[in-house]
């Protein structure tokens, strides 16, 4: 009797240390969202535009980019807001529900890093060139460990393009023109401070709700860059495109930080290294493209105005002195990303 005891006893006890093992394996493999049957390390990355959309571009690249690097991933693209809005992506890549989002920079990001919405500055550059270099430069350096903090790994900044205003009311080519508008913004101070000093009225909407919103006439337009426009087909519910240029945009290509930094450093690398060649070659192919997109909506019957910009830029020139714009992003920043863009 006392050996069957023993025997027993020596059979627990390994069934209790196989399955602590086994336990301690499973939970490893699940911090690298490692698929059992193939073996490679999962990237869910959830955008919210279609197929042609600039986020959907650049996440395609990526993944095309990582993917030939290694053998290591298996990235999943889920385009039109399949994994929800932008809002939703980037709370489920803080969590860690899903791996990585690429999403608008100054759009649902600024909830965890204010400072980003610098992008929403009007004027700010003047070219694609030296918003390049802002981003890519100083924006990085300053921002990129606040994203960090904040349970982000800012991997680059994509394109989106210089934002321009559409409405299905009138042609618009000073300011004056704006007065009486309503347009959809992203829900933040800066948004709502630049349609107060343009005399118009902003009402926050998500993206995803956006199109059914022009259509149903709960607001008269939208400020978009030109190849959302296109690619979004504003063009069906909007008649007039005003080309003045407020902002530069940007997209975010952002990486869940824990998963990240569970990568080894040769894969960390291989990430890396796939979004700034993503990011960068995104960019040229987004740009190369929007003297298509212009003349596609001049086909679609929209009418392209150029605006008077220097009404524009007057009339702006002091939001980012305002209190409500000030608790955000200080005057400082932006007087030195102006200076370093020089």
């Amino acid at each position: 009797m006392k050996n069957l005891k023993k025997i027993i006893s020596v059979i627990l006890a390994f069934l209790i240390i196989t399955l602590t093992i086994t336990g301690c394996g499973s939970k490893k493999e699940n911090k690298t969202a490692k698929d059992s049957s193939s073996g490679k390390i999962q990237i869910k990355l959830g955008c919210v535009g279609n197929e042609k959309h600039q986020s959907t571009i650049a996440a395609e690249l990526f993944k095309k980019y990582l993917e030939e690097s290694s053998d290591d991933f298996e990235v999943n693209v889920y385009p039109n807001a399949q994994l929800g809005g932008e809002r939703e992506m980037a709370e489920g890549t803080k969590l860690g529900t899903i791996q990585m989002t690429i999403v608008t920079s100054d759009g649902t990001l600024p909830a965890w890093v204010p400072e980003i919405q610098i992008l929403s500055i009007p004027y700010l550059f003047e070219n694609q060139e030296k918003a390049y270099k802002a981003l890519d430069g100083i924006i990085s350096e300053k921002l990129n460990p606040k994203f960090e903090e904040a349970g982000f790994k800012h991997l680059a900044f994509g394109e989106l393009g210089f934002r321009h205003f559409s409405n299905s009311k009138k042609e618009i080519k000073t300011v004056d023109d704006m007065k009486g508008l309503s347009f959809r913004v992203q829900e933040a101070p800066i948004w709502f401070a630049l349609l107060d000093s343009l005399k118009a009225s902003a009402v926050p909407v998500s993206f995803n709700e956006l199109y059914t919103a022009l259509q149903q006439g709960m607001v008269d337009g939208q400020e978009n860059p030109i190849a959302t426009v296109a690619t979004q087909k504003f063009y069906e519910v909007q008649k007039y495109l005003s080309l003045d240029g407020h902002t530069y945009a940007a997209v975010s290509m952002v990486m869940n930080k824990d998963f990240f930094e569970k990568l080894t450093p040769k894969q960390q690398e291989l990430v890396q290294n796939a979004a700034n060649k993503a990011a960068k070659e995104q960019r040229k192919v987004v740009s190369e493209h929007e003297a298509e997109y212009l003349e596609e909506l001049k086909n679609n019957g929209m009418v392209i105005t150029e605006v008077d910009k220097n009404s524009f830029v007057e009339a702006t020139k002091d939001i980012y002195k305002k209190p409500d714009v000030e608790k955000l992003v200080s005057p400082e920043f932006v007087d030195e990303v102006r200076e370093y863009v020089k």
